[in-house]
């Protein structure tokens, strides 16, 4: 296990600000990005925003977190990076997180291995069209979670996916859910829920009665709100039953292809008690002292979002040693 890959510039203390201050202060970097919606299995539909490099080059995807996006910071910061060395890649959007609310009566979550699964397929194919030499998947928060249930249950029949990626992953989601019910983290809880909420409401126009509106608009922390909406609606019995099921922590040992998961000690979603100790031959852990929750700036104030695209790139490429 690796545990010294990461520094954190003396002038941006703590796992807060360490979260906070790279995803709204540093200047995200531009990515040009091509969209393309599919059709999916169930009649909804899916928003991929594409990065077209060049005809023989690496392809690889990110799947972004919680009521995240491309326009996240770290997935223009890895796309932006990308980019720059003629790769293509592929940022596909959870249903919702598109900009525009989805049609079928669910949303994502954190084990969605189904949803992974026909979305990577669906992009090797474009991948193996343009002739890209290298297939890569990564993943951040909610879907590095998703994306390591994929890798473990799938097992040897994810290798047609070279390398991953998996950082910031809820790795034990009732010990993430827990740190975010209380004290500060209650910060982030309040961010996510103003955004829910009102696709909520959107979806109840759509589906009336698929959940019980005032108890879903009481909900207070990420528990109430699963309990209500996420746990029901993609197959689980409650919020213990999504917590426990969809937890990437019971499938690390079932992985099969080089992966790296990576979070940081004083993540604010994930108290470094959570983290786990043990996995399988293929699975590189790296959990620096510092970085916060997808956070890993570095450099001189105000800072550059530089570091976590290079360290990623750096083990899809083979070099599992952890960075200076």
């Amino acid at each position: 296990m690796n545990s010294a890959t990461y520094s954190a510039p003396c002038w941006l203390p703590g796992g807060h600000l360490q979260t906070i201050y790279p995803a709204t202060a540093i200047a995200k970097p531009a990515a040009a990005f091509r969209r393309e919606r599919w059709d999916a299995p169930d009649g909804d539909f899916v928003d991929i925003d594409f990065i077209d490099g060049q005809a023989g080059k690496p392809f690889i995807v990110l799947f972004h977190g919680l009521e995240g996006s491309s326009a996240s910071h770290y997935s223009r910061a890895l796309m932006a990076h990308i980019a720059a060395l003629g790769w293509s890649g592929a940022v596909p959007h959870f249903r919702g997180c598109s900009g525009e609310l989805n049609r079928a009566p669910r949303f994502y979550h954190s084990g969605d291995a189904e949803e992974i699964d026909w979305v990577l397929r669906r992009l090797k194919g474009l991948a193996d069209a343009r002739g890209s030499t290298k297939f890569y998947a990564c993943g951040v928060s909610l879907g590095a979670n998703a994306l390591l249930r994929w890798i473990g249950e799938s097992q040897h029949q994810a290798g047609f996916v070279d390398a991953a990626c998996a950082i910031s992953a809820p790795l034990d989601l009732a010990g993430g859910g827990g740190a975010l019910s209380r004290g500060l983290n209650m910060i982030y809880t309040q961010v996510f829920l103003n955004t829910l909420k009102p696709k909520c409401l959107a979806k109840l126009q759509q589906f009336p009665g698929l959940f019980d509106r005032d108890v879903m608009l009481g909900s207070r922390n990420l528990y109430e709100f699963d309990n209500i909406v996420t746990a029901p609606l993609h197959g689980y019995r409650n919020t213990e039953d999504y917590w426990h099921r969809a937890s990437a922590r019971h499938v690390l040992s079932d992985i099969t292809i080089p992966t790296l998961v990576m979070n940081a000690q004083n993540d604010p979603f994930l108290p470094a008690r959570y983290l786990p100790q043990k996995a399988s031959p293929t699975v590189t852990l790296d959990f620096p002292k510092y970085g916060g929750h997808v956070g890993f700036a570095t450099g001189p104030f105000p800072g550059r979002l530089d570091w976590l695209p290079q360290r990623m790139l750096r083990f899809l490429q083979g070099d599992t040693a952890p960075c200076a």
